[in-house]
């Protein structure tokens, strides 16, 4: 399985000059890829195939960069043609922009190019740069390559791609399992009752938002007072996200080491942000983000994760009678049955949750437990 660690790393000025220009050199050649492929399939109607080997006797000045950074620049094209060709719904791939505040190239592990020891990493043309390691890596991986990133903050990380032989400990016998009911207000209201009580990062830090928004927005674009203030933003947003990533991985580990089975609703939140005005707070909470580190460490120990259908009624079925109560409205937070079933509505939901995600898997909990 491939792993990948991502650590914080401080270039110096040379460095970072260097990476700048590889930025650059890697756009300037995907940009050049595209737009010839795109002019020889509008005449030829045919596929045309091109290397960044071809560009280098015309512009000296991309044998500055590593080679590697360019020949993923291709691999990258070319697996946006396939995505576009497999399923129009990626869209059409696009021309990358210089005004895109994040920027990053990808290389690979070659004879030793890259290098990770003492506290530093070693790069191709870049040599060592001190880094942050604050997670130890696993002696037998195999490192594979690595991706540098300018974030909008001014920041550099480096994304190191690992490989590590490891095979999945099956569970025979499943003794937890748990339903958890996406909330707006809390992230998730699970089936023994539980409310997470998320901590909404980004309402509590929009008014300082607001404010450095504010001032950004009185500046002349472009100017250095501009580029300063513009980057004090970007770390504000940095922060938020960097909150809300601890959070939900802190989360998703509790509820992994606990349960052995995970049932959740396959939701459209895309759909959901747009109604009701919920967009800030759907998009706040993380949902997808949660969803999908549970998914990758529930199948690291041996668990399940489980979608149910999303127009199952979890929300309108009681978890006593299995009525279906179809008045119900979304400011009902209460759930009232005339079979004098009466809890919280989250709560009746994800029981029902977790009840359907057992009947679809096909698990029978063991005697000894019961499932919520």
């Amino acid at each position: 399985m491939n792993v990948v660690y991502r650590f914080r790393i401080y270039p110096n000025k040379i460095q970072q000059e260097l990476f700048a220009k590889t930025f650059g050199c890697v756009r300037f050649v995907y940009n050049r890829m595209l737009a010839e492929k795109k002019e020889c399939y509008e005449k030829t109607g045919k596929n045309l195939k091109v290397t960044p080997a071809k560009y280098k006797a015309e512009f000296p000045w991309l044998k500055e960069v590593d080679s590697l950074a360019l020949c993923n620049a291709q691999l990258h094209l070319q697996t946006a043609y396939k995505n576009f060709f497999r399923d129009p719904s990626f869209g059409f791939p696009k021309f990358k922009s210089k005004k895109n505040p994040v920027k990053s190239y990808t290389t690979n592990s070659v004879n030793g190019n890259i290098l990770l020891k003492d506290g530093k990493l070693k790069l191709p043309k870049a040599g060592w740069i001190r880094i942050r390691q604050h997670r130890k890596i696993r002696k037998d991986a195999c490192l594979k390559g690595a991706s540098v990133c300018l974030e909008a903050d001014g920041r550099y990380y480096v994304s190191l791609l690992y490989f590590c032989e490891e095979t999945p400990v099956e569970i025979r016998n499943i003794r937890q399992a748990v339903g958890l009911d996406f909330s707006i207000k809390e992230l998730y209201v699970d089936s023994n009752g539980k409310h997470a009580g998320y901590p909404h990062y980004f309402r509590n830090s929009e008014e300082k938002l607001a404010k450095a928004q504010r001032k950004l927005s009185h500046c002349r674009k472009e100017s250095n007072r501009y580029k300063k203030q513009q980057k004090k933003v970007a770390r504000i947003h940095t922060h938020i996200a960097h909150q809300r990533k601890d959070y939900l991985h802190k989360e998703s580990r509790k509820i992994t080491n606990f349960y052995d089975i995970v049932c959740i609703e396959d939701l459209d939140l895309k759909t959901m942000s747009g109604e009701h005005h919920f967009g800030k707070s759907v998009h706040d909470n993380g949902w997808r983000m949660f969803t999908d580190f549970l998914q990758y460490k529930l199948e690291r120990e041996g668990k399940k994760l489980v979608r149910i259908d999303r127009w199952y009624p979890s929300s309108r079925t009681c978890s006593c009678c299995g009525k279906i109560k179809h008045d119900l409205k979304l400011e009902d937070r209460v759930y009232l049955c005339s079979c004098g079933n009466r809890m919280d509505r989250d709560e009746n939901a994800a029981v029902n949750i977790c009840r359907e995600g057992l009947r679809i898997s096909g698990i029978i909990l063991e005697k000894s437990e019961k499932a919520s």
